[in-house]
């Protein structure tokens, strides 16, 4: 049965080709593009949400001949994504923005929005698919694991996965491409974005001086026992498992082995000492029923990361997760998102590494 379907444009190939999947199935297909004001306000170049993809994603729509709207999730995004990413880095946290836009502003007010509008249903150009088991609806990887992006959309829930879309799902990115080239929509050889989009070309330093002055001091750089290596800038600009940047020669590589924001120190060492076993997760979040027991999953804890086998014990309203063997830059404020095969389990925020 023939659906209406808002498509969240973004301007770029995936979203503009899922749109036209759509429109052939015989859906009734509108184009949403989100609008933050972002780059006025804090001297970026958004790569997408910006004007030059405002204008991509206007004119894919209007090749594809579907109504088209820009909806401001300015406020929104500021609020739920923006300032929580600057107030991470100043605790010594290393966020994960793009899973709290796809949480708070894709899959929750934009949702909502097409509710407004008279939506049945929402599609992004994500690569991941909505799987139907007996026990409801869950998260599964994209079908080309190359650009699965499941990890960034673990936080859906089932209401949420009861009206989302993702025709991307169970193709891969050559296939979308030459989809584009075939039906003429000119960003078939559009780039994809891959730095974090409201930041400006050199990085967010300076935004975090501007919003937090005073807060952001130099300390000392110091190994597991103490000894004074150098100065850090501030434990805002360093992350675990970081190795450029730190103005230290030991005649070895040195890496970022844990931050310590409260001392206002950061701890360096060989790669050996950032490689850890053991670590907590807190706000768990399940598309399904939460472990209620010791299980064994596959666990990522970033999204370049490969999948790792580890057990999941619950410790009341947090988890606790164990690798087999030890991984490089278990880093507090990433996500670590729990599988079991193609299927997402769920996944939560790295709270604290153990060892």
């Amino acid at each position: 049965m023939s659906k209406k379907v808002f498509v969240a444009m973004s301007g770029g190939v995936d979203s503009s080709v899922a749109a036209a999947l759509l429109l052939k199935e015989g859906h009734e297909v509108v184009g949403l593009t989100m609008c933050f004001n972002l780059a006025e306000k804090e001297g970026g170049k958004p790569s997408c949400c910006g004007l030059s993809g405002l204008e991509d994603a206007r004119r894919v729509a209007h090749k594809l001949g579907i109504p088209h709207y820009v909806i401001n999730l300015d406020r929104e995004f500021s609020r739920k994504v923006v300032d929580n990413f600057f107030k991470e880095y100043i605790l010594g946290r290393t966020p994960n923005p793009c899973v709290r836009c796809n949480q708070f502003i894709k899959f929750d007010s934009l949702l909502r929005r097409a509710f407004c509008l008279g939506g049945d249903f929402l599609a992004t150009g994500h690569y991941a698919r909505i799987i139907k088991t007996p026990q409801g609806l869950i998260l599964g990887k994209g079908r080309d694991h190359l650009k699965d992006q499941s990890y960034f959309l673990y936080r859906l829930r089932q209401w949420q996965l009861k009206k989302i879309i993702f025709p991307l799902g169970i193709y891969n990115k050559q296939q979308v491409r030459k989809m584009a080239v075939d039906l003429g929509l000119g960003v078939a050889d559009k780039q994809d974005s891959q730095e974090v989009c409201f930041l400006p070309p050199e990085g967010y330093a300076g935004l975090v001086n501007g919003r937090y002055p005073g807060r952001v001091n130099p300390g000392h750089l110091v190994d597991k026992d103490g000894n004074v290596l150098g100065e850090h800038r501030g434990v805002a600009f360093y992350t675990i498992g970081q190795r450029q940047g730190l103005g230290v020669a030991r005649g070895y590589p040195l890496y970022v082995t844990r931050i310590d924001p409260k001392r206002n120190i950061v701890v360096a060492g060989p790669r050996r000492e950032a490689l850890k076993k053991e670590f907590t997760v807190k706000d768990p979040c399940f598309p399904g029923q939460p472990f209620k027991k010791k299980v064994e999953i596959g666990v990522k804890i970033r999204y370049n990361h490969k999948e790792s086998l580890a057990e999941a014990y619950p410790v009341k309203s947090k988890l606790k997760i164990r690798f087999k063997n030890p991984q490089f830059a278990v880093t507090p404020g990433q996500s670590a998102v729990f599988y079991r095969g193609d299927k997402v389990l769920g996944g939560g925020i790295i709270e604290k590494v153990l060892g």
